[in-house]
């Protein structure tokens, strides 16, 4: 056997054998033969007058590829695991050198070379015995061949096996290539998956692993996926959607004489002159009913015009509005209470202190939808027998989408 494994504590240990590698170590040429060749894997060494093994390890750049490391060898060299070692065993002493048989050419005896004497004829000699071919050897007539492993091809010295790089030969790699020692892999850009032969790459829909991956519509795309907003609104960085302002950007079409209100998914036109009789408009949100029509004494004295959006879906219950009394009497007290426009009870008034409260929602609500709740203040100051009220008229609208 050439040599013998062993792995101790996680490391490789090769022990080498040199009974079939003796002959080859050092080679002496016949005596009284002036020759100075060597056989692949020696050279001359004028001082010793032998042929000397060859240190490819030192004398070839990067003989080894990926995670090999590079053992010298009589005649050769070995690519073993870095953790690998090699001890050689003791050279065997009673044992006759079993190198392979003086090879003569036809000028020097009577064989060619490959060939040896026995008998009277010339017989092949069976150069694979001697471990001249890294990988496989393939004997011939008068010679030999070294093979290699698929994955590797024989190096310029005929015996060695050099790694083959497919990705540059025209590996079936439909998008990256990786070459590695003996073989290769392929790799998919992001957004795409290996399919089962290994070779091709499929896309992988993003939009059917989960329902979030986008705020309101996902939309795949050969390696990639994109996420869609309603009419309304607009992408906000790649995943949200945000509601676009069209009284901003102009893109609304209120006419002249109207005030532009943005909402959740749109806009609403509202006029400038919301007052009906018998009040008369103050200013551009503010009605009054003057008290010397008689018809105003059962009335708020003044409505306020507020306008405001929530989504859809709201959690509940959820503070929504704050009312703040602007004018506050000593001695009066004041109550809070919705005057119209909650026929389902779908909000309800909690009062904060004596000048303010708070409007709440009560139920969660699923738009688009509008409500116009008229909230009333009522002063009442028990000393001196006065109660007056006021009232703010707000229009609450509910976009069509929870964001």
């Amino acid at each position: 056997r050439c040599c013998v494994g062993v792995r101790m504590r996680g490391t490789l240990v090769l022990f080498v054998s040199l009974s079939l590698l003796q002959g080859t170590m050092s080679q002496t040429p016949p005596e009284g033969d002036s020759l100075t060749e060597c056989t692949d894997g020696y050279e001359w060494d004028v001082q010793s007058q032998h042929c000397k093994d060859i240190n490819e390890c030192v004398t070839i750049a990067e003989p080894c590829q990926g995670e090999m490391k590079c053992f010298n060898h009589y005649g050769g060299y070995l690519c073993l695991p870095r953790s690998a070692s090699v001890i050689t065993a003791p050279e065997p002493s009673s044992q006759a050198p079993a190198g392979p048989p003086p090879q003569s050419n036809e000028a020097f005896g009577s064989c060619p070379v490959g060939y040896q004497v026995q008998g009277e004829s010339c017989v092949d000699v069976d150069e694979c015995r001697y471990r001249y071919c890294q990988h496989r050897c393939v004997n011939l007539p008068g010679s030999f061949s070294c093979e290699c492993e698929p994955g590797f091809q024989v190096a310029g010295n005929n015996r060695s096996c050099v790694d083959v790089n497919e990705c540059d030969m025209g590996a079936p790699c439909q998008q990256r290539c990786y070459n590695t020692y003996g073989s290769f892999l392929c790799r998919c850009e992001q957004g795409y998956e290996l399919g089962p032969d290994g070779f091709i790459c499929n896309d992988i829909d993003e939009c059917s692993y989960s329902s979030y991956m986008c705020q309101h519509q996902c939309a795949n795309e050969p390696g990639r996926f994109s996420c869609i907003c309603p009419e309304g609104y607009q992408l906000l960085g790649t995943r949200l959607c945000q509601d676009v302002n069209e009284c901003e950007t102009g893109t609304h079409q209120c006419e002249e004489g109207q005030t532009c209100v943005n909402i959740h998914g749109g806009y609403h036109c509202t006029d400038h002159n919301r007052c009906q009789e018998p009040y008369v408009q103050v200013s551009d949100n503010r009605c009054v009913c003057p008290v010397i029509k008689p018809e105003c004494r059962e009335l708020p004295f003044s409505i306020v015009q507020r306008y405001m959006s929530i989504t859809s879906e709201r959690s509940v219950p959820s503070d929504i509005f704050q009312i703040q009394a602007t004018s506050v009497y000593p001695g009066a007290y004041n109550t809070f209470r919705i005057r119209s426009g909650d026929d389902n009870g779908e909000f309800y008034i909690r009062q904060i202190n004596n000048i303010s409260a708070m409007l709440v929602l009560a139920r969660a609500i699923t738009g688009p939808k509008e409500y116009t709740l008229e909230l009333e203040m009522v002063s009442v100051n028990p000393l001196r027998s006065y109660k007056t009220s006021s009232a703010l008229r707000l229009s609450v609208f509910v976009g069509p989408y929870a964001f």
